[in-house]
């Protein structure tokens, strides 16, 4: 029987499974789990009704558990006003997603610049882009960008403390374009700076860190900028864009790149995304950054209109001549962005950013007085804290009576960076979405398993 729209020959199948260094599909999938795959097959090979169909994955879906969570370590569950679904769903903005004929599209252009502009005031920046694929990406373009603003440098240095995921994406991008990223060691959760200076030699280009960082914790770069500047490197810092509304922006300390993921404005859990990196530079940078940048002007006749500009850029020059590999940019994504914040104003920001740290630090004071759990270190943070158990079968009982209650009590930082240290951290976030009577819930499960 011959498949239209499946292309590959079993021969193709094969070579491509050799090349991984696999000898079946099967094995492609066996990372994932037992646990995550289905047990049974879905019988639709030999055709189905629409409807049909449908029913059968709706009872699939329905064997995902659902519960209250007070998960994070990068993506969290924040409340988002019903408008934002409401007009980034309208066919006008749907159908224009990343138009390669852009000038076509006025609105959805409005709706970039207007982007660009809100992230400008949140990071405290001259220039923003249209948005990159997420925040991982945003952190390799950020490197990039060192790299190529300094001549004859190789290195960036980067924070411990960033997320895993990002960290991974940093060290695939390295080794991909023969470049070297340099850990700087951590120091009771926060990066140790005490030899940055040491660290800064002619082939570093600067340095990325993180805040509030992988354990949630907010981190102190007094002095940071100067140092890095009389070397002649460059400055970047990675935050969740909501907490900007109550912590120090990226400019005030003194950075010259912001970059971040707007998944906690306006962008659904959604197992896991799509989502949105944002980046904004100095205007001393504007030329280098990387992607889509719309501009405002006025037509022939004195009309008011939105066109890409500075197009010097990855989809206008040379290949070799790039400064990136980025060919466009989340738009979809970033204009329920913009009309989250267009929703909310900035004092919607400053409530939301407000709640989660006021709920966060409450939920993390009463765990940290139960018997068997610590909060690791006193420093300040945010919406997520990282809690430390005394043995892993606490904590594995822990977590499991707790989702028997119907709560996802937080994420296992091991499962995400794969090292022993990290085996008996519990990361915890409470966001603004998180009512009284949750968190009473969550304490009241914790107390009965912990005493």
């Amino acid at each position: 029987m011959v498949y239209p729209y499946i292309p590959h020959t079993e021969e193709d199948r094969k070579m491509m499974l050799s090349s991984i260094g696999l000898q079946s599909i099967d094995q492609l999938f066996e990372g994932l789990g037992e646990e995550l795959q289905l047990s049974d097959s879905v019988p639709i090979s030999h055709g189905r009704t629409e409807d049909e169909v449908q029913r059968m994955i709706d009872s699939i879906a329905q064997r995902n558990v659902r519960g209250i969570p007070f998960l994070g370590c990068g993506c969290y569950d924040h409340i988002i006003p019903a408008t934002v679904k409401s007009l980034s769903s309208l066919p006008s903005f749907v159908t224009a997603y990343t138009p390669y004929q852009a000038e076509m599209s006025q609105g959805l252009l409005q709706a970039i610049y207007e982007f660009q502009s809100m992230i400008c005031e949140i990071t405290g920046m001259d220039v923003a882009n249209a948005s990159l694929y997420d925040g991982s990406h945003a952190a390799s373009e950020a490197a990039s960008l060192m790299i190529g603003a300094k001549r004859k440098s190789s290195t960036v240095l980067v924070s411990s403390t960033i997320h895993p995921f990002i960290l991974a994406v940093l060290t695939t991008w390295a080794k991909g374009s023969d470049r070297t990223i340099r850990i700087l060691k951590e120091k009771e959760g926060v990066v140790d700076l005490s030899t940055l200076d040491a660290e800064l030699d002619e082939s570093c280009a600067g340095l990325i860190v993180q805040s509030p960082n992988r354990y949630g914790l907010l981190e102190d770069y007094s002095s940071v900028s100067e140092t890095l500047h009389s070397h002649g490197c460059l400055f970047a810092i990675l935050s969740d864009p909501l907490s900007l509304a109550i912590q120090k922006s990226q400019a005030e300390w003194g950075a010259d790149i912001a970059i971040g993921d707007t998944q906690s404005l306006g962008l659904p859990l959604a197992f896991g995304g799509p989502s949105c990196g944002y980046m904004a530079v100095t205007e001393s940078l504007m030329r280098r950054i990387p992607g889509r940048i719309v501009g405002a002007t006025t037509d022939a006749q004195g009309r008011r209109g939105f066109t890409l500009t500075l197009q010097a850029r990855e989809q206008h020059i040379k290949r070799e001549r790039a400064t990136s590999n980025v060919c466009s940019n989340q738009a979809l994504a970033a204009l329920m962005t913009t009309i989250h914040l267009s929703s909310l104003g900035w004092s919607g920001m400053v409530e939301a950013a407000n709640q989660s740290y006021a709920k966060a630090h409450y939920l993390a004071y009463h765990l940290a007085q139960l018997p068997g759990i610590t909060l690791i270190w006193d420093k300040p943070f945010w919406c997520e804290f990282p809690l430390v158990f005394s043995d892993a079968k606490k904590m594995r009982k822990f977590l499991q009576e707790l989702r028997n209650e119907g709560i996802f009590a937080g994420v296992r930082l091991a499962a995400l960076t794969r090292q022993a240290k990290d085996e008996l951290v519990l990361l915890v976030a409470v966001t603004e979405k998180r009512s009284r009577e949750e968190l009473e819930l969550y304490l009241a499960a914790a107390r009965r398993v912990m005493k």
